[in-house]
């Protein structure tokens, strides 16, 4: 039997912006969102580049605040369902070290 985790990590990578949502399964809801479009994201980044994989972990450490103010503590965050392999499929392989930068940037902030 195989335990399906509650929410999961969607990522949005275009030419010019990062979107990372987090979306919780039961419902269909965004949990939390962040990206490079919003104006203080986009104020911490170094010459307004949206989308490099600084700007990515930044969108994932932002993410994880927001998770954070949500109520979901660090044992609910381990329970996001992130499939790298298969992102990193849809997102071309030029995108790699984006997702990974996500991913790694929502993991460290305690």
């Amino acid at each position: 039997m195989t335990l399906l985790k509650r929410y999961v990590l969607r990522l949005f990578i275009s030419l010019k912006y990062i979107t990372a949502n987090v979306v919780d399964r039961n419902n269909g809801r965004i949990v939390a969102t962040s990206s490079t479009v919003e104006h203080s994201v986009k104020q911490s980044l170094e010459c307004s580049r949206t989308c490099n994989a600084k700007a990515a972990a930044i969108v994932g450490e932002v993410l994880a605040m927001r998770l954070k103010l949500e109520g979901l503590d660090q044992v609910q965050v381990n329970g996001i369902y992130v499939n790298v392999n298969k992102e990193v499929e849809k997102k071309g392989f030029k995108n790699r070290t984006k997702v990974w930068a996500i991913v790694n940037g929502l993991r460290a902030t305690e």
